[in-house]
């Protein structure tokens, strides 16, 4: 398990880092999201859509009331918002082991919803710092996550 960090100075920063990261994946992955609301999230989600190859005319925006929204790129795009989460059963009927774990990329906004902190994925915390500057904290957890934390760490510092 490795950690990297840094400050977002803007919300375009952040879409970067989102873009760079989808235009990285290259194979099926877990991406979990943490940060209060406005924190940046759907942001960074938008970004990693975009980098997956979503078409740019499709508007990027968070599951809150359908928990999940899907988008066809390269790596079809699962987007799950857990905020609205009120019982894990719902997750069963959602089918959310397929999709977390299947042949695309999981994102996940509000994983604590889940109780397992454990989980492998490359985990990102957004901070917010006030005005459009956010710290990010990233955390890759299992093989497939470190192999896409690294490739990102080395391409964001050029």
């Amino acid at each position: 398990m490795s950690t990297w960090s840094f400050i977002s100075a803007s919300e375009a920063q952040t879409l970067e880092l989102g873009i760079q990261l989808g235009r990285l994946l290259e194979q099926p992955a877990l991406i979990l999201l943490q940060g209060d609301l406005g924190a940046g999230k759907s942001v960074l989600a938008r970004g990693i859509a975009r980098g997956l190859g979503v078409d740019p005319r499709t508007p990027i925006t968070s599951p809150t009331f359908t928990m999940m929204n899907h988008y066809s790129a390269r790596l079809d795009l699962y987007h799950f918002d857990l905020y609205r989460l009120s019982n894990p059963d719902e997750l069963i009927e959602l089918g959310f082991d397929d999709f977390a774990f299947g042949q695309g990329v999981a994102l996940v906004e509000w994983p604590e919803r889940l109780n397992n902190h454990e989980i492998p994925g490359l985990w990102i915390v957004l901070e917010n710092l006030g005005e459009d500057s956010r710290k990010i904290i990233l955390t890759g957890r299992g093989e497939v996550a470190m192999q896409l934390f690294d490739r990102l760490r080395k391409a964001w510092n050029g």
